[in-house]
């Protein structure tokens, strides 16, 4: 079975950001994660950090539809929300 590795940045720029970001999560759930190799964590102490940067992470929701307008008969009248979480 082969297997393809997805776990690349979209933007190769951002590595930097996403490692500080990855260090910040880290040190909120009391894991001791040092620059290099981390083979020493647990799986626990690993997943608690993803799951922390996932937490963290800026999500926006969009929501669009059309409805009547109210102010003239016969119009339709087209409406965007957007909503989002911000660390």
């Amino acid at each position: 079975m082969s297997s393809k590795n997805t776990n690349k940045l979209n933007v190769p720029e951002a590595r930097s950001a996403m490692d500080k970001f990855k260090m910040e999560a880290a040190s909120e759930v009391g894991v001791n994660l040092k620059e290099g190799y981390n083979g020493d964590l647990t799986s626990r102490e690993a997943g608690s950090v993803g799951g922390q940067m996932v937490k963290k992470m800026k999500t926006v929701r969009t929501m669009k539809f059309e409805r009547a307008d109210r102010r003239s008969v016969g119009h339709r009248f087209v409406a965007t929300y957007q909503a989002g979480l911000y660390f």
